[in-house]
């Protein structure tokens, strides 16, 4: 099934159920799908990759307002991204553990042959790849760097 199926069916669900928070995820979920549809070089279709890269889009987009909703001591916004942020990740694969993300790091490192901070970007380029939907690239960039400045 489609996530722009899936998305569907749980909003009649929240609709039912009166969930506003689950509703408004919901709702932003299919509101990018369908932008990213009408994008002139997508023909109408959204790939299972387009897809991932879209709900990593609206979760990083969601945790940066949150941070600053936080900063701002406006729990009542910040109450809000944080039950959609909830929603969204359900659609996304199961993060990575920090300890299961340096061991994935490392073995990257060793495929490179990477031995200083000079050549974090060659395995940033693997590591983003070969990690897509399994961690943000925040948390990887500060992995690499600290193996690599060992």
């Amino acid at each position: 099934m489609s996530l722009e199926a899936q998305v569907m069916d749980l909003m009649k669900d929240a609709m039912k159920a009166k969930d506003e928070g689950t509703l408004r995820g919901l709702r932003a979920i299919k509101a990018e799908i369908i932008k990213a549809k009408t994008d002139p070089g997508a023909g109408g279709v959204v790939t299972a990759d387009g897809e991932l890269k879209l709900l990593q889009k609206l979760v990083k987009q969601r945790k940066d307002s949150l941070e600053i909703y936080v900063q701002q001591n406006r729990a009542d916004l910040a109450t809000k991204e944080s039950e959609e942020i909830t929603v969204i990740e359900k659609f996304l694969p199961q993060q990575l553990s920090e300890d299961a993300l340096k061991v994935a790091v490392a073995e990257i490192i060793t495929t490179v042959g990477a031995s200083s901070p000079a050549d974090m970007g060659k395995v940033m380029g693997v590591a983003s790849k070969q990690l897509a939907g399994k961690a943000e690239g925040k948390a990887i960039s500060a992995v690499v760097k600290e193996l690599l400045s060992k």
